[in-house]
């Protein structure tokens, strides 16, 4: 049995389904789906589109990669690479992101690859999402005015850590400092590291080692839990227009060199 039919069957009993449902599912009789499991036909690429889509895994890695120690499709070894996908749904089959809430946070760094941790996170739906693997993370403090701490950024999990893009914002996870939201520049090239920098200028930034970080997101949306008072408001702007104004000498401090 190759590869190809063994995931078949494997993924099939992972969301607990039979061939009758999952043949119902995809459209297709159950004796295609149990010649393609027991290796006694090919599938159809037509099949193979429709299963990847239903399952949310890409057609080449159910192809080339065995997936049968996954205890749970909601991410996959992939070689050496940790590989997420946005398959938990709801009861209308659209997708649904957990959420590390303040109470769950603590235990993050330890079960954030624990299939049974991030079962038990809760769920919510946001259909406006663009396609990949999203979760939303608490924020603490103050260090990226304006988000208010309590504040939930949702953020997309980023597959190559490597591929950040810098000055563009990360849930970052390390091994020995946990979980952080920081704006990013990528030296990975230069020195196997990215530098953490705080909107917040009051905040020093920091070098991370690549080694050390476990998991990376990039920021896709924000969820307010408090209403920004007003001179909350006033504060961050004017913070936000120095830090243009600095941004923007450095470029004039350049050109004139």
């Amino acid at each position: 049995m190759n590869n190809l039919s063994k995931n078949i069957k494997h993924l099939r009993g992972l969301k607990g389904l039979t061939q009758e449902s999952l043949a119902e599912e995809l459209l297709v009789t159950r004796s295609r789906i149990s010649s393609y499991e027991e290796n006694r036909s090919s599938p159809t690429i037509d099949f193979l589109i429709d299963f990847s889509t239903y399952f949310k895994i890409p057609i080449d890695i159910i192809i080339k990669n065995d997936l049968t120690k996954a205890k749970d499709v909601s991410f996959i070894e992939v070689g050496n690479k940790r590989v997420l996908f946005p398959i938990t749904v709801d009861s209308d089959n659209e997708n649904l992101i957990e959420v590390v809430s303040a109470k769950t946070s603590a235990g993050y760094l330890l079960g954030y690859d624990d299939p049974e941790y991030i079962e038990q996170l809760e769920k919510i739906k946001l259909p406006f999402l663009p396609t990949g693997k999203h979760r939303a993370f608490p924020i603490k403090g103050d260090s990226m005015l304006p988000m208010k701490d309590g504040s939930y950024v949702v953020a997309e999990f980023v597959e190559d850590i490597k591929e950040a893009k810098s000055g563009l914002s990360y849930i970052v996870v390390t091994k020995d400092d946990g979980m952080t939201y920081k704006r990013l520049e990528n030296f990975v090239e230069e020195k196997q590291s990215f530098l953490l920098k705080p909107d917040n200028t009051t905040y020093q930034s920091y070098e991370v080692p690549v080694s050390e970080i476990l998991e990376l997101w990039k920021f896709t949306c924000s969820i307010n839990t408090q209403e920004y008072e007003e001179h909350e408001l006033k504060l961050s702007s004017i913070i936000q227009m120095f830090n243009g104004l600095g941004v923007e000498l450095e470029a004039l401090k350049k050109s004139l060199v």
